[in-house]
C-alpha cells in the first residue's frame, strides 16, 4: 500500500478516511473556526488545515461529493482539482453553489473526496500530421444520443 505523509496544520483539522472498504476516495472536511456560507452562484475556498506529501508520480484529485451535489447542489467547480506532488501548502478546496439558497460549511463536515492516482509526464513530438482512425476528429455527441 501506497504511504502518503500527512501534516495537521490546525489541530482541529480531521485526517482523511475512506468511509467503505472498497472507496476510491478518503472524504476531505473542511477546518474552520467559523461556519462559512456560499451564496447561491458564487464559489468559497475551504481549508482542510492539512499538507500531504505525495510521492514522484502520484497526484491528488480532489472531487466533489455526490451527496453535496444531489441535495445542495454543491460541487467543485474546477473538478477534479490537481493537488501535485511537489506541493507542500494546505489543501484547499473551492466549494462552489449551483443552487438557489445559501448553503453553510461548517467544521468537520465532509466537503470533498481525495482520490490519489499515478500519473506520467510526457515528452511531446510535434509532427505534420497524426495517423488516420475511423473515428477521426469526431467529437461532442457526433455518435448521437
Amino acid at each position: 500500500m501506497l504511504k502518503v505523509k500527512i501534516v495537521r496544520l490546525n489541530q482541529k483539522a480531521v485526517l482523511p478516511v475512506y468511509a467503505t472498504a472498497h472507496a476510491a476516495g478518503m472524504d476531505l472536511t473542511a477546518c474552520l473556526d467559523d461556519p462559512v456560507t456560499i451564496e447561491p452562484f458564487t464559489t468559497e475556498l475551504i481549508p482542510t488545515g492539512l499538507s500531504i506529501e505525495l510521492p514522484e508520480g502520484y497526484e491528488a484529485q480532489l472531487r466533489p461529493r455526490s451527496g453535496l451535489a444531489l441535495r445542495n447542489m454543491i460541487s467543485l467547480p474546477n473538478a477534479p482539482a490537481t493537488i501535485d506532488a511537489d506541493y507542500r501548502g494546505e489543501v484547499k478546496v473551492i466549494l462552489v453553489n449551483y443552487g438557489r439558497e445559501p448553503f453553510v460549511v461548517r467544521h468537520g463536515e465532509r466537503i470533498a473526496q481525495m482520490v490519489v492516482a499515478r500519473h506520467e509526464q510526457v515528452e511531446l513530438d510535434e509532427v505534420d500530421s497524426l495517423s488516420e482512425t475511423r473515428r477521426g476528429s469526431g467529437g461532442f455527441g457526433h455518435t448521437g444520443v
